[in-house]
């Protein structure tokens, strides 16, 4: 796991004015990496990194030799039009490419005049999926979701036996990935409704979201040879934000006995910035687990993982619906929640996806599931914080949700703070429902 260097330190400022404002979620600590381009240009996708409310052209900077040794080696890598070749590098060199960026950036670095011309400001660009992503696994490591959900269906044993042995995964769809703004129409597909005698095609009438975090893969490993634990964070990249849209009338109508299919494949946004692992460094926490529940079989447990394997993550869902829009009306906050809770860690992820011999690339993504907390108002998904559509959720203008209607934007935010650290932030994720087709 990252241990703490000196772009950690909480005093170090820069010389892009706004990556020193309070509340910011790109100060010089963070530098995410992103694709982007200047909206509405032909210019050719290629990978940035936040500063504030600019971007660090790495295709002008390796092109202009900013960077030195392993770090110019990283930028020429990230200078294409997805980050698969960056990713594949390991972690020295995205290490090395982070502490030239930081040193370069800093109040008093002498490169400003050299990096300042290569800005871009991130009002005036427009973002891709920053990888080419091979393959997607969507796992399920809140054990406070999954208590909730098997809760409405089997009220006397929410959980499976299996869940806290096995992170739970399935494998998703990759194609129908996009980038925060993604707007896609309500999906239809066959359910059956309460009374019926047999199903129909229509659109699904109880749409939901579905906060989680996405981890990028980075290196990967041969097929046949797993990732022991106590190595599997240097085959991750970042995390981003992930909102893994949810139709959960047609779920319910398919998911047995295979799982989830139609209910889950039409649309998944993330959001553009992928904050490494190494970024996050200060806000790790130690990985518990509740006094009786069963302790992770040895492949799953190791005692860096016991310390720090744990996210100390805040993050927030915001609705916003046509009306608040159309009067101006800010978003209304429907949960927050920390990424600490969630029952199992990135390392226990990686090493049980490969434990049979799996062969993860990069680019590869990750869901981290359903991110819910102990509590009702920190549940992470409309059919937990509506008890299944049963308690719907007053808005502050009147209008009342119990699962997402066309025309409404759902924001997820994620940050990190804590004592002695910087604020740092993910930037937005949102998608927004439009009509079904037909």
């Amino acid at each position: 796991m990252h241990a703490l260097n000196e772009t950690h330190d909480p005093a170090l400022t820069s010389w892009v004015d706004s990556a020193n404002a309070a509340g910011t979620d790109f100060p010089i600590q963070n530098l995410p990496f992103a694709v982007f381009r200047r909206a509405g240009s032909d210019e050719p996708f290629r990978g940035g990194v936040a500063i504030g409310d600019r971007i660090v052209d790495l295709g002008a900077a390796a092109s202009a030799g900013v960077f030195e040794g392993s770090a110019a080696h990283a930028a020429q890598a990230a200078a294409g039009d997805t980050l698969n070749a960056l990713m594949a590098l390991g972690p020295a060199a995205w290490s090395a490419l982070r502490l030239a960026l930081s040193r370069a950036l800093r109040v008093g670095s002498g490169r400003e005049a050299a990096l300042g011309p290569l800005l871009v400001a991130q009002a005036d660009a427009e973002y891709a999926v920053p990888a080419r992503i091979g393959d997607y696994t969507d796992f399920y490591t809140s054990v406070h979701h999954a208590t909730n959900i098997g809760r409405q269906f089997r009220p006397d044993n929410p959980l499976l036996p299996n869940y806290k042995w096995v992170p739970i995964g399935y494998h998703g769809r990759s194609s129908s990935i996009a980038v925060s703004g993604q707007r896609f129409p309500r999906p239809i597909g066959q359910t059956m409704l309460p009374g019926e005698s047999a199903p129909a095609l229509r659109p699904s009438r109880r749409l939901d979201y579905e906060l989680e975090l996405g981890i990028f893969v980075g290196t990967g490993n041969a097929s046949g040879e797993p990732i022991a634990i106590e190595g599997a964070e240097s085959h991750v990249f970042g995390v981003c934000l992930l909102n893994d849209w949810s139709a959960r009338d047609i779920q319910a109508w398919e998911y047995q006995p295979l799982g989830p299919f139609l209910s889950k494949n039409f649309a998944t946004t993330i959001s553009p910035w992928i904050v490494t692992l190494e970024a996050l460094a200060p806000y790790r926490v130690a990985f518990e687990r509740p006094e009786g529940d069963p302790q992770p079989l040895p492949y799953l447990d190791s005692p860096a993982n016991r310390a720090h394997g744990a996210i100390d993550l805040q993050l927030e869902v915001v609705l916003e619906t046509e009306r608040m829009r159309q009067s101006g009306a800010v978003g209304f906050s429907l949960a927050r929640t920390s990424y600490r809770h969630a029952y199992w860690t990135i390392a226990q992820m990686v090493a049980h996806h490969t434990v049979n011999g799996c062969n993860l690339q990069p680019g590869d993504l990750f869901g981290s599931g359903t991110l819910s907390g102990p509590t009702l108002d920190q549940a992470g998904a409309l059919i937990e914080l509506t008890v299944g559509g049963k308690q719907p959720i007053a808005l502050p203008d009147g209008e009342t949700r119990t699962f997402v209607e066309d025309g409404d934007t759902v924001e997820l935010r994620g940050w990190c703070e804590a004592p002695g650290a910087a604020r740092i932030g993910f930037g937005a994720c949102r998608g927004t429902v439009l009509p079904a087709r037909g």
